[in-house]
């Protein structure tokens, strides 16, 4: 089921209904059924497969929380518990991957392998909400926390549906504590409901006005039959097109989850902070998918022994998490040499940082001025756009071919012959966007300065509430890219 599908439409506000109106002591049982039932929209049979890692991690839990005083068997039981989820992710995205690629290097010395097919469907969102589970249960093994005894409130842990197929992936810490106290909660709370509206509103209009209207033509032009003729200014504004799509797209569905959740009375984290705002890449990923920088930081980059092993170990630990940062988000090596590509820039900058102090000073650079601050954000956008070339691109060669052609064939009369509003995107079409980009910037720049914009919002009067609410539907509605015949476009995520 998608947010932004008719289905969603009919089902929040059910689900919203019922919630406030049954005793409060069932609350979290009616949300857990809810959460299947949104899951189960997709492909029902892979609603076991759910239901099996959360069993797994629940029982894995428990033995850890009954054995703590035992070194030995806590490690085995953390090892096979981790083993079997990621078994499980191994399989389902990453088995055709290995194979394949086995079969390339076995063939490079005349090695035939025999050829292994699974033809295995991927499942919607496997990857965040086994991260989710499997963090909790190390959790459960640091004795950070206590496990939950209660099989269907830890199975709503992994299974909330605002959050369960594109995250954020919450941390144990601060989702279950809510859940256990759900029956306390005063569920009629008029500002938190019409917060929780206002920030899903916002989502929407991320996704369907700017992600899918950007998504037209970043779509012509990286189509792997034509993407060729798409050259120097036509092929660099296709690129920042999809820095925007890829932002909107993630960013809305996860203001929707959010707004969601705070409708029914549950936080989540906060998965972005104005990333386009950031001023180096290490910034960057300090602002972008947080909860999952946050998941790598803690449970891979801290055991591989972070920075305590001198400056080589750190770097080395920084390009493996991004490496396997570029492998989580895809099956296939153009993801990975996104995630080096990073890892390369984040370790390059630590390293140059004190040459490029020194440079300043001899320069006479003011580095505390706006201007400079300016400069920064330019810059690592722009990198961060180059990078999300091969995130896009359906191979490495034709990223390279893209960012080629971007470098080397300069065509400056497309940004004024028209030629542009020929890729899918007309004038109008081109204005709305750069209209409500403008208008996401904003938001997003308030944001980095720590206002709370829902909140604040809220405390307006009520007939400017009321115009605000109704423009930005009106926006949505009519604005909005709904995809061919009317169909739901899925948000780009869904397929991690």
């Amino acid at each position: 089921m998608l947010f932004n599908s008719f289905h969603f439409i009919i089902f929040f506000p059910i689900v919203v209904i019922i919630y406030f109106l049954i005793p409060r002591k069932i609350r979290y049982i009616w949300l857990l059924l809810s959460s299947y039932y949104f899951y189960m929209g997709w492909n029902p049979t892979y609603a076991l497969l759910l239901l099996f890692s959360t069993a797994v991690t629940y029982g894995s839990s428990l033995l850890l929380y009954k054995w703590k005083e035992r070194t030995v068997s806590k490690k085995l039981i953390v090892s096979t518990c981790v083993i079997i989820n990621f078994a499980i992710l191994f399989v389902f995205k990453y088995f055709t991957f290995v194979t394949e690629t086995l079969e390339k290097l076995l063939g490079m010395v005349r090695i035939t392998m025999p050829e292994i097919t699974l033809n295995l469907l991927l499942p919607v969102g496997i990857s965040f909400y086994i991260f989710q589970a499997v963090g909790y249960m190390i959790d459960v093994y640091r004795e950070e926390i206590v496990p939950e005894k209660n099989f269907f409130r830890y199975a709503l842990f992994v299974s909330f549906f605002p959050q369960l197929v594109a995250g954020p992936i919450e941390r144990s810490k601060n989702f279950l504590p809510q859940i256990q106290k759900l029956h306390t909660l005063k569920l009629w709370n008029f500002e938190r409901i019409r917060s929780g509206a206002v920030i899903m509103l916002y989502g929407y209009v991320l996704k369907m006005i700017i992600a899918d209207r950007a998504a037209i033509y970043v779509n012509t032009m990286f189509d792997v039959e034509t993407y060729g003729s798409y050259v120097g200014f036509t092929a660099l504004i296709g690129a920042i097109l999809f820095a925007l799509q890829i932002y909107c797209d993630f960013a809305g569905y996860t203001f929707i989850a959010i707004g969601a959740a705070k409708v029914m009375g549950i936080e989540l984290m906060n998965n972005f902070n104005a990333p386009y705002f950031a001023t180096s890449i290490k910034d960057f990923w300090d602002r972008w998918h947080i909860s999952l920088t946050s998941w790598f930081r803690d449970y891979l980059y801290f055991p591989l022994g972070g920075s305590r092993k001198g400056k080589i170990r750190k770097y080395l630990n920084i390009l493996i998490v991004f490496a396997v940062s570029g492998l989580w988000h895809g099956a296939s090596w153009h993801y990975v040499i996104w995630g080096v590509l990073h890892g390369i820039l984040r370790v390059a900058g630590e390293m140059t940082s004190k040459i490029r102090s020194k440079l300043c000073e001899w320069l006479h650079v003011r580095r505390e001025a706006s201007s400079y601050r300016w400069f920064q954000m330019v810059f690592t956008f722009f990198l961060v756009t180059v990078c999300w070339i091969f995130f896009r691109a359906e191979s490495i060669r034709q990223a390279t071919d893209i960012i080629k052609n971007i470098f080397t064939q300069p065509n400056t009369w497309v940004l004024f012959d028209g030629s542009l509003f020929t890729l899918g995107l007309d004038a109008k079409d081109f204005n709305v966007l750069i209209v409500f980009a403008g208008i996401m910037l904003v938001v997003d720049y308030l944001r980095s300065k720590k206002r709370q914009l829902a909140l604040t919002f809220c405390k307006q009067n009520i007939l400017f509430q009321w115009l605000v609410f109704i423009i930005g539907l009106w926006c949505v509605l009519v604005l909005g890219v709904y995809g061919p015949g009317y169909d739901a476009t899925q948000f780009i995520y869904f397929q991690f």
